[in-house]
């Protein structure tokens, strides 16, 4: 899990799980139907991108937002965490 507490956290955790997968911008570009320099922007910006662009994102990565209250004794992460879905069992 990879609890982001500021926007600026966003863009590395975008390139880590992309690079993990295996893909260059173009091809998760191509994935999500845009240019090449449109995903680049994006991923260089994620701050500026909306939150239906961005949900895109994490769905063509495979990874899931999970939303939390602040101050959640059951929640450790922050109040946002991006991560892998788990397996099914």
């Amino acid at each position: 899990m990879y609890p982001i507490r500021i926007i600026s956290q966003l863009r590395p955790i975008l390139q880590g799980f992309r690079k993990s997968r295996g893909l260059t911008q173009a091809e998760l570009a191509a994935r999500l139907g845009v240019s090449q320099q449109t995903y680049a922007r994006l991923e260089a910006n994620p701050g500026r991108v909306s939150v239906e662009r961005l949900h895109a994102v994490l769905q063509a990565l495979d990874v899931e937002i999970q939303l939390s209250p602040q101050g959640d004794d059951d929640y450790h992460g922050g109040p946002v965490a991006v991560r892998q879905p788990r397996e099914p069992w």
